[in-house]
């Protein structure tokens, strides 16, 4: 799945002939499950249609402050399209775009959200090969650049003029090639590899009927999405649960036992640098599992249990140089039983939970979590989406690399 997946990105479309090309690069990143929104200054409307931009888009194009036909007047806000945006394309950007954009003179939409802008903005430049080489042409890229614009360079080829050299804008398929490589050299865990278990597991009573718990799995699912978002490769190991994965990048190993989930953990932790142990996995099962369905013979009937093998203790029995992430959930003396499981189980962070909070616990679309990290720093958070919650551990996990 391309990293445009989900990007939220502004096109600019400059007046040069290679405004034509706008059209498939649109189309390509819609199909690159990107959300594309267009702003046209009034002279490439010469070159490509709003229409054309507006229909592959699937979003109204912006070419003015105001609607000259809405009676009401409502005024296309620059700076809400440009907070909108995850990232900014200007493409093509001709040699009067260009020195616009250096110099701040904003007399259109698109110069002024340029200069709201507080994401990445890439340009891909567009003009005859005499312009390319102008030196007002060459400082003002250096003076884009040192704003910390990303230019995609021209290409080789036959201009509009006739001629042939470089100015030629590059072709849609490039320029994509060219953000998604841009994209996922900066993405903060690209190259690490991460464990993650999710759910609840399920032990076996006899064919029919098991000892399980309350939980979703939705936690630990996105913890997957956004560490495959960030760039790290991913191993989830999920107990039973409706939820799917958003990225076919990571790797999901189905269990349905402790024992399943513990043999699973311990086939991928050794090549892992970071495990987050997010499953509810079961403390106890049945010493013994019928074979047939256990009838219903009297009022009373027990079942002896044994202990599941602890995961995430044996995990941190073995770690070398992962980071270990534990969850727990208490309902009495929540901080010292937590700084415990990190003593007892040789863990890096523990993200506590407590069912005393409303809005936290099994099924819930939210979370209040307390990381207490080796040192015994305590760090409440207030309640969060569950998603939230899941970029506030990766951020230690981030963190965690940049120290060392």
């Amino acid at each position: 799945m391309s990293v445009l997946n989900g990007k939220k990105i502004l096109l600019g479309v400059s007046g040069g002939i290679a405004a034509y090309k706008t059209a498939s690069l649109v189309r390509l990143f819609i199909k690159a499950g990107a959300h594309v929104q267009v702003i046209m200054t009034p002279a490439s409307k010469d070159f490509v249609t709003p229409l054309t931009l507006s229909t592959l888009s699937k979003n109204p194009v912006h070419s003015s402050f105001f609607n000259q036909e809405d009676q009401d007047a409502v005024w296309n806000n620059h700076v809400e399209l440009a907070l909108w945006a995850d990232l900014m394309l200007i493409a093509p950007a001709t040699a009067n775009t260009l020195s616009k954009m250096v110099t701040g003179n904003c007399d259109n939409l698109l110069i002024a959200t340029y200069l709201s802008a507080k994401c990445p903005v890439y340009f891909a430049p567009a003009m005859d090969l005499d312009m390319y080489k102008h030196p007002s042409t060459l400082s003002g890229f250096t003076a884009l650049k040192q704003f910390g614009n990303i230019m995609i360079p021209a290409e080789n080829g036959e201009l509009a003029s006739g001629l042939s050299g470089e100015g030629r804008m590059a072709e849609p398929e490039n320029i994509i090639a060219f953000l998604e490589a841009d994209l996922e050299s900066k993405l903060p865990l690209k190259g690490k590899k991460i464990l993650i278990t999710a759910g609840p597991t399920y032990e076996a009573i006899d064919p029919v009927r098991f000892i399980g718990n309350h939980s979703s799995g939705k936690m630990g699912f996105d913890l997957a999405n956004e560490a495959a978002n960030l760039g790290a490769e991913v191993v989830l190991v999920a107990g039973p649960t409706h939820y799917k994965v958003k990225y076919s990048q990571i790797q999901v190993v189905n269990v349905v036992s402790a024992q399943e989930m513990y043999e699973a953990c311990h086939l991928y932790f050794d090549h892992a640098d970071v495990a987050i142990a997010a499953a509810a996995v079961a403390d106890y099962r049945p010493k013994v599992v019928a074979l047939q369905k256990i009838k219903k013979a009297s009022d009373e009937f027990s079942i002896e249990l044994e202990k599941t093998k602890d995961i995430l203790a044996s995990l941190g029995a073995i770690k070398k140089k992962q980071f270990l992430i534990g969850f727990a959930l208490e309902t009495e003396n929540e901080i010292e039983n937590a700084k415990l499981k990190i003593q007892k189980k040789n863990l890096d962070l523990i993200v506590l939970n407590s069912l005393q909070d409303e809005g936290a616990g099994f099924k819930k679309e939210t979370n209040k979590v307390t990381f207490i990290d080796q040192k015994f720093k305590v760090e409440p958070m207030e309640l969060k989406s569950k998603e939230s919650v899941a970029v506030d551990i990766l951020n230690k996990v981030i963190s965690h690399f940049s120290e060392l």
